[in-house]
């Protein structure tokens, strides 16, 4: 068994949590969980900075002592891991005794070794990252980093000879080229090493909130050397026994936002081979998100809460918009249309109806048992195509976690998931199961969807966790802690009982406005919002028929050209509650997606008509029936006493095409 140990940045507390450190810990996750599937030892850590000048300032304006200020704040961060799901083994403090213990004998084992001695500082210093610049690297006479005012400081001083180590880590670089991803962030690191490393700053004395210096308590270290130590606190460096360092050091990743690259990639190492310690194996680092082109700070008022975005799509809904929309390494841009338009596309759409109409079918026509597949039909061609698919998904899936593509994971189960829909459509097991005949290609269909289905929930699981689960128990497998040891296509075992479908993700019909609204106030309902249902109003009293029918009134092509029919194609379909008559259809029309109200429920299953393009009437107005708003009619031939017809096409337009 291999072990794994990944950490996050240790957030600081000079604000309240937001996405950015939200982010960086459910990538962790994710990590961390795919790790333990494949049988590794993971340990994953978390946690929060609690020292420095800007802490101390932050108390301050608040009306609190550091501590009490420290406390406070620190609990908010710990709160994301409940809130978002999140497996950490282990939280850090600074201000823990433990960490204290650790910070000053690596302060201890860097100094015996020759590479701290005291001196005078007087130069610039960024109170926001928390950094020294020195005069050649500022940007209009503000931190090149975040842009901030500099201070002017002037104090006795602990120098750390980073100036020693410009060759050494020159070297390591070009030795491990992949010690720093992704690329780009170490080329920067390595510009930055060859145009020169003075000695750094390692102490302060013009505050008091931080770990004091070995043998010299007027001292406080530099915030950085401090922080960066405790990846090795949580494993029980600088105390007894170290049998956990032994174990887990070096770190396989620290997970880091792009801007405290240089302190991680430089400084970090830098402090480590002076104790003559190993350097973790791998940075790596994430971009920004963003919103309006800027990145999300609480300066500019412009931060998104995680709490009211798990409130409108769920902890696995955020879980998945923020690991499927942002590319890993570069920035992204959130905005609430764009996590609407995922979950009810990705989610509710392609994953809830695969899921849903696979394992009603096996309900329905296989009295919930896992059917037996019929060998000879595995090798027909589309059956062996999605089987070779999802083989190669496994082992695909995996090599892009490892490499924190998660993006391009989740892209390419999506792709199955699609394969999988249409492979339904083309088998058609609602029509295969009126005809006793056809029973092995039926229970063969079903088979392949319910072993997709099941390879599908195991691969979500270190992203969506829950959900991983549920689809899971969904096609009767019990989850397994190291799932994915042995996952392959074809292992789902005949004969199983299935649990009960339920909804995964039901569609969100509220616009982006109404749940704004909704995510401001507790007291609204969170989404997704069940529609409540009405009775249907009763008909209006009909006339007795005229011995003769009269002729039908005609109308001018003005009056037709008012009625706009378009193409649309069916994403969702179900049947509405308390009717016989009617299925809920969620359509595309190219500009746009609509839900309606069809009548053809007693000539339709409902899995049988998504993927079919339909014509609908575009610009009627909406009505509301059994307390569904419908937008649109569906056109279908309906003839006495018969059962309606859908109107088709031999080669379907695309979605949007005016039927003139």
């Amino acid at each position: 068994m291999s072990r794994f140990y990944i950490t996050t940045p240790i957030y600081y507390i000079n604000a309240e949590p937001h996405l950015g450190h939200a982010y960086s810990t459910m990538v962790a996750d994710a990590a961390a969980r795919a790790h333990r599937l494949m049988g590794n030892d993971v340990f994953f850590l978390t946690g929060t900075d609690e020292h420095g000048q800007k802490v101390e300032r932050a108390a301050r304006k608040a009306g609190m002592p550091p501590s009490a200020f420290a406390d406070t704040t620190s609990q908010k961060f710990r709160e994301l891991s409940p809130l978002l799901n999140i497996s950490n083994d282990d939280f850090i403090r600074t201000t823990e005794p433990r960490h204290f213990l650790a910070a000053q004998e690596l302060w201890r084992r860097v100094k015996a070794r020759g590479y701290i001695y005291k001196g005078s500082y007087e130069g610039w210093y960024c109170t926001v990252d928390e950094v020294f610049v020195p005069d050649t690297q500022l940007v209009g006479g503000k931190c090149p980093t975040c842009g901030s005012s500099v201070e002017r400081l002037e104090e006795e001083s602990y120098f750390f000879k980073l100036s020693a180590f410009q060759d050494r880590l020159r070297d390591y670089y070009a030795q491990h080229p992949d010690f720093v991803t992704p690329p780009g962030r170490r080329n920067e690191i390595v510009a930055f090493i060859e145009s020169g490393l003075s000695d750094l700053s390692v102490s302060r004395t013009s505050f008091t909130w931080g770990i004091p210096v070995p043998d010299d308590p007027a001292h406080v270290m530099y915030v950085w050397f401090d922080a960066l130590t405790n990846y090795m606190t949580a494993v029980g460096f600088g105390t007894s026994p170290t049998d956990a360092f032994a174990k887990y050091w070096p770190a396989d990743v620290h997970l880091i936002g792009k801007e405290i690259v240089r302190q991680h990639g430089i400084y970090w190492p830098a402090f480590l081979m002076a104790a003559d310690i190993d350097v973790p194996k791998k940075l790596v680092s994430h971009g920004w998100w963003l919103m309006d082109g800027a990145k999300m700070s609480k300066s500019l008022g412009n931060v998104v809460q995680p709490a009211a975005y798990v409130r409108q799509f769920g902890v696995d809904g955020l879980r998945y918009f923020v690991m499927r929309e942002m590319v890993f390494g570069q920035d992204a841009d959130f905005t609430d249309e764009t996590i609407l338009g995922r979950y009810n596309a990705d989610l509710a759409n392609d994953l809830g109806n695969l899921v849903s109409r696979a394992t009603t079918m096996i309900h329905r026509y296989c009295e919930g048992i896992v059917p037996l597949p019929h060998e000879p039909l595995l090798a027909r061609p589309p059956e062996a195509e999605l089987r070779s698919a999802v083989g190669a998904l496994v082992t695909r899936v995996s090599t892009l976690v490892e490499s924190f593509q998660f993006s391009q994971a989740l892209r390419e189960i999506w792709d199955v998931i699609g394969a999988t829909n249409r492979y339904i459509v083309t088998r058609e097991p609602w029509g295969l199961a009126k005809d006793a005949a056809k029973r092995h290609e039926l229970d063969t269909s079903l088979y392949v969807a319910a072993d997709t289905v099941r390879v599908v929930g195991e691969l979500v699981r270190p992203f969506m966790p829950a959900t991983g689960e549920r689809i899971l128990e969904m096609v009767g497998v019990m989850p397994s802690p190291t799932s994915w040891m042995a996952l392959r296509a074809g292992a789902l075992e005949p004969g199983r009982r299935i649990g009960h479908t339920q909804p995964l993700f039901p569609r969100i019909e509220h616009s982006v406005e109404e749940l704004r609204i909704m995510s401001s106030d507790p007291t609204q309902p969170a989404s997704p919002a069940v529609p409540t249902e009405s009775p249907v109003p009763a008909a209006p009293a009909t006339p007795p028929p005229a011995a003769v029918p009269p002729e039908p009134p005609r109308i001018a092509i003005d009056d037709f050209m008012k009625v706009e029919l378009r193409v649309a194609k069916v994403l969702t379909a179900e049947r509405v509650p308390k009717s016989n008559k009617l299925l809920k259809l969620h359509v595309d029309v190219g500009t746009e997606q609509r839900t309606l109200v069809a009548g053809i429920a007693e000539a339709y299953e409902p899995e049988a008509i998504v993927g079919r393009t339909v014509v609908i009437v575009f610009n009627l107005k909406p009505a509301k029936l059994m307390g569904i708003e419908s937008n649109g009619m569906v056109l279908a031939a309906s003839p006495d006493g018969g059962k309606p017809t859908l109107l088709g096409f031999d080669e379907p337009p695309a979605p949007g095409t005016r039927v003139r």
